[in-house]
């Protein structure tokens, strides 16, 4: 049995100023995801150029913070929001929804594929595989925020936080951190490092972000105030991943069907 490490969330501080881990987690995203960005736009048939890929990267962060917070808000805190308006800005103690976010960088990337004159799934197929790391790095801020926790288990690897119980649970952030972060950047690198049908590799994204989701739902804490959904185990993460499985695959088969 493992013990939390109880770390503290913010970073460093000046003053009145504090900077939090789970901001730094967000800004090693997007460098990473800005690093290979550059590295696939190398080969002379790269869709985008360096200049262009910079822009697309701030298109997308505006998109992950803004969609995410408000798809955060919107798919599990409403209630709390409507009570006290202003808990929307405290983004420094977490509250961020992937779905949310996804939602914001797609309405980014149709905005700036628009005005370089681009096909939206040409950028979309581009910009899935830069996504796992971001993802990784969340989750890691979202371990060192001591939230999200995970059910009660007794494997060997079982965690206690000190501040949520004294017993030992499923460290379900980690488990994102390996799946969504490791394994589904893998998956999609390789994958796309072959040419492929436009829309493959943004139905694959949508396919295995779902899958990763989906599994660590059955070992993570539903949110209290949620509790589980439907049928006495369906999570909102669940509820709110099943539509990705739908499009997913739709595209992927669409891709490949036209092709």
């Amino acid at each position: 049995m493992l013990t939390y490490p109880n770390i503290d969330p913010i970073f460093i501080q000046f003053g009145p100023l504090k900077v939090h881990w789970y901001g730094i987690m967000y800004l090693v995203g997007f460098s990473i995801a800005w690093w290979l960005a550059l590295r696939r736009s190398k080969p002379e048939n790269s869709i985008l150029n360096p200049a262009q890929i910079s822009d697309l990267i701030f298109y997308g962060a505006i998109g992950v913070v803004l969609g995410g917070r408000l798809g955060y808000i919107l798919f599990y805190d409403l209630q709390n929001f409507i009570a006290t308006p202003l808990v929307i800005f405290k983004v420094w103690q977490g509250g961020m929804s992937f779905h949310g976010g996804l939602i914001g960088v797609l309405v980014a990337v149709g905005l700036y594929a628009h005005k370089i004159n681009r096909r939206f799934f040409e950028i979309t197929d581009f910009l899935a595989p830069l996504i796992p790391p971001g993802l990784g790095a969340g989750r890691i801020g979202n371990f060192i925020n001591g939230e999200l926790w995970g059910r009660p288990t007794d494997l060997p690897w079982g965690m206690v936080f000190p501040h949520v119980d004294d017993i030992a649970r499923h460290p379900s952030q980690l488990y994102q951190a390996a799946l969504e972060g490791v394994v589904l950047f893998l998956v999609l690198w390789l994958f796309s490092k072959r040419h492929r049908p436009t829309m493959a590799v943004s139905g694959l994204f949508l396919i295995g972000y779902g899958a990763c989701r989906f599994l660590v739902e059955f070992v993570r804490e539903p949110d209290t105030h949620l509790g589980f959904i439907a049928f006495d185990w369906m999570t909102m993460g669940q509820l709110l991943t099943l539509p990705m499985f739908i499009i997913g695959g739709v595209l992927l088969g669409w891709a490949y069907l036209r092709r």
